[in-house]
């Protein structure tokens, strides 16, 4: 029998492959004891984009031994439905999911939040730090560094492909089917705290003469304590959030009612681009 198993990828698993190898067959050589994980990534495939794996035809964990003469096929997450009789490659990810963005994604941090998802972020962490952090907290790693996601510590992950924060945004919640979970002006732009109303009488003494005069619904962050109100770029917000509901619509996700609690302007005078 030929020392070779051989590597089948689908759907969208291509893209990580090199040209040559993309929609083939690809033999592989079997070294000593090799677990299927290690040859997976070895292509250029992160585990956490993987759903399935089938060795001649059978559901495998990622720990199984591959033998000479296998058939690996390899498949892509599936959004709306498991394969029946599949083994799980890992612990179902909790619902709604939580994200971590690596340090170039502070933009879809900020898209996140708008639409009510936690999502952390800080432009210092190293990926040691967000692997641990990701580990440590059950949390999405979102990144475009598919080498981040190799990391053994990293469950749960998603590689993008594009450097664009609102395809980013929309590729999000694509893969995880979260347009029927938006729940915008919930979430701290700035720090990702939860927002809660806050009676203006409370907070008089932080407020600009202007402010007070023409605004009377306030929110405050329970964790870094900013206020929010719908001031003037809340219009600009709103429109944002609706296009991306259009767009979850347009997926075949029935439209959720608008829960907007709060505007992007702040007691600073300073508002995050949507």
């Amino acid at each position: 029998m030929d020392p070779f198993a051989t590597f089948r990828f689908y759907a969208e698993l291509n893209q990580f492959l090199i040209p040559e190898q993309r929609q083939q067959t690809i033999p592989y050589m079997l070294p000593a004891r090799t677990a299927i994980k290690h040859p997976i990534e070895s292509y250029g495939v992160p585990h956490t984009e993987v759903e399935l794996l089938l060795v001649n035809g059978e559901p495998r964990s990622f720990d199984y031994i591959l033998q000479r003469g296998d058939r690996v096929a390899v498949y892509p997450a599936f959004r709306h439905m498991s394969p029946e009789g599949a083994e799980l490659l890992r612990p179902p990810l909790p619902r709604p999911p939580r994200f971590l963005c690596d340090v170039h994604l502070g933009q879809l941090a900020t898209y996140l939040r708008l639409l009510g998802f936690d999502a952390i972020y800080q432009n210092d962490w190293d990926d040691p730090e967000l692997a641990e952090i990701a580990a440590r907290e059950q949390r999405v790693l979102l990144t475009r560094d598919r080498r981040l996601l190799m990391r053994s510590a990293v469950v749960y992950g998603y590689c993008l492909h594009t450097r664009d924060p609102e395809q980013q945004l929309l590729a999000v919640l694509q893969r995880y089917d979260l347009f029927g979970l938006i729940a915008e002006g919930s979430r701290c732009l700035r720090c990702n705290g939860q927002l809660v109303p806050v009676a203006k009488q409370e907070i008089l003494d932080r407020l600009e003469p202007k402010t007070r005069r023409y605004y009377d619904d306030f929110y405050r962050c329970l964790a870094c304590d900013q206020i929010y109100w719908r001031g003037s770029h809340y219009e600009r917000m709103q429109a944002f959030v609706e296009g991306v509901r259009r767009v979850g619509e347009a997926n075949g996700t029935p439209p959720t009612p608008s829960t907007a609690a709060a505007s992007s302007t702040d007691t600073s005078g300073r508002a995050p681009e949507p």
